[in-house]
């Protein structure tokens, strides 16, 4: 009513896990005035180390160029032929990366049927298998279903 802009900020902190309130600019019991910004900062939980950003950065670079699943990816970055990253490392990389599974699966998926002229049976067979894409059923199937798209 008051022509009030609130901004969200996020930003690290040793203290708030990771989503939870930090600080707002304006005082909760304060009176505003119209026309007034409001910024609210929440937490991206603590800064990671320099070897957990290098590892979400090469999650990144791999998601980007292969569409890889969460549980390949995973693998890629603590592999001794890939990213040779400590366990938790990796796993802070996968559970940080802002990637659409679904989409990767889509993705990997056109890549068989373009380049392997496979069938929507093999293709979610490949995507599904712990030699393959290692995708859930779920994001396999989400796949499948919009192959045609």
């Amino acid at each position: 009513d008051n022509n009030l802009s609130c901004n969200f900020k996020r930003e690290y902190s040793d203290t708030v896990a990771k989503d939870g309130y930090i600080k707002q600019s304006v005082n909760a019991k304060e009176q505003v005035k119209e026309n007034t910004k409001i910024t609210v900062t929440y937490s991206l939980g603590k800064e990671p180390t320099i070897e957990q950003k290098n590892a979400l950065k090469q999650a990144e670079s791999y998601s980007k160029l292969f569409h890889m699943s969460k549980d390949a990816l995973y693998d890629q970055l603590v592999s001794e032929y890939g990213g040779q990253f400590s366990a938790k490392d990796a796993q802070y990389a996968v559970d940080n990366i802002e990637v659409d599974w679904n989409e990767n699966a889509l993705a990997q998926a056109k890549s068989y049927r373009e380049t392997m002229s496979m069938s929507k049976n093999a293709i979610y067979d490949q995507l599904i298998s712990e030699y393959g894409g290692k995708f859930t059923k779920k994001q396999a199937q989400y796949a499948i279903d919009h192959l045609d798209d």
